[in-house]
């Protein structure tokens, strides 16, 4: 799944298992300043994948060869690509706005309120997160 998050210093995109978009909500639901926070959150839930995903970020992007795992929207190029759904789908979480768009999702329902599974290592683990997003927050559609 491709997730795009907005926040006041612009546009990242990362493309990383599906189970991500409940995690990146549960993060958002702790109000994080910016991308760094948001990720910086969602780490608690599959350390593995965030720890990745903010390498690949720091590496200059190669988006001809689709191993990219995340890069910075920079110019018209890099938006393009961050459009470009995953097969299991686009959504995009805007700090700024306190939105979260699902442009495609073809997953599973997202929820203001919900449990997400835990990993460690990359696999799920028998223990649960819960969160809840606040009110000024909005899920579309």
């Amino acid at each position: 799944m491709r997730f795009n998050v907005i926040d006041d210093e612009g546009t990242i995109s990362l493309v990383g298992p599906a189970h991500m978009m409940k995690m990146l909500a549960a993060a958002c639901a702790k109000t994080p300043a910016n991308h760094r926070a948001l990720l910086g959150l969602a780490e608690g839930y599959d350390p593995r994948w965030v720890t990745t995903a903010m390498a690949s970020l720091d590496a200059a992007p190669r988006l001809d060869d689709g191993a990219t795992l995340a890069f910075r929207v920079v110019d018209e190029v890099t938006r393009r690509q961050s459009l470009e759904p995953e097969p299991t789908g686009l959504v995009v979480y805007n700090l700024v706005a306190k939105r979260i768009i699902q442009i495609h999702n073809s997953y599973a329902s997202l929820r203001r309120k919900d449990r997400g599974r835990l990993r460690r290592d990359g696999r799920p683990v028998r223990a649960y997160y819960w969160y809840e997003l606040p009110t000024d927050w909005s899920i579309v559609p």
